[in-house]
């Protein structure tokens, strides 16, 4: 049988859902994940005289909880995974399949001085470490859900079998989107990995 969950974690944004399919197959457990990137620069235009900050924050698109942000990653991972039936009723795992999707929204400054330029890059670069950071995190979420429930052991029925393993999942979803609003706390927000504007 094939259960899945899906789940887009970010610091500051939650939204759990469930996605379920129903597939049977035999074999040894295998497990693999699959990552899609996807980059969303958005236009930034510096007037000379101005300070970036200013700019970054007129032209920025991301605003969470009534606070402004000039980078933002948002991860989801999806997770399914298929079931041999023994002739006994026992359920083991036989196959999981996990999917890591990012979006990742930087600015992209396309008018300024050569001074504004200078600031901006390593400002960039500071900024877009930070947001790898939390990419990481979906990595590594993904990684852990598509490992522990191809490790599951056999349960004595197969809904008992999708119960420990989408809990599963979605119990590790929790722990790394706590971890990954402690990462926020520490960088401050990547302030203490060098993005921040004076």
């Amino acid at each position: 049988m094939n259960r899945g969950a899906s789940v887009v974690l970010r610091a500051r944004l939650v939204d759990l859902a469930g996605v379920l399919l129903a597939l049977v197959c035999a074999g040894t457990a295998h497990a693999a994940v699959t990552e899609e990137h996807i980059q969303q620069p958005y236009p930034v235009r510096a007037l000379p005289g101005e300070t970036l900050r200013k700019a970054l924050n007129a032209a920025t698109p991301i605003t969470v909880d009534g606070q402004r942000f000039h980078g933002y990653t948002r991860w989801n991972v999806r997770w399914t995974f298929r079931w041999w039936r023994e002739a006994s009723g026992r359920c083991a795992i036989t196959e999981v399949t996990t999917r890591l999707r990012t979006e990742v929204q930087l600015p992209e400054l396309r008018s300024g001085t050569p001074a504004q330029q200078a600031v901006f890059d390593r400002y960039l670069r500071a900024l877009s470490r930070h947001e790898q950071g939390h990419v990481q995190f979906g990595r590594d979420a993904a990684q852990a859900i598509d490992e522990g429930i191809a490790a599951l052991p056999a349960a004595p029925d197969c809904a008992a079998l999708e119960r420990r393993a989408n809990t599963l999942g979605h119990r590790l979803l929790r722990e790394h989107a706590e971890r990954e609003k402690q990462y926020d706390r520490d960088t401050r927000h990547g302030a203490s990995q060098g993005a921040r504007l004076e």
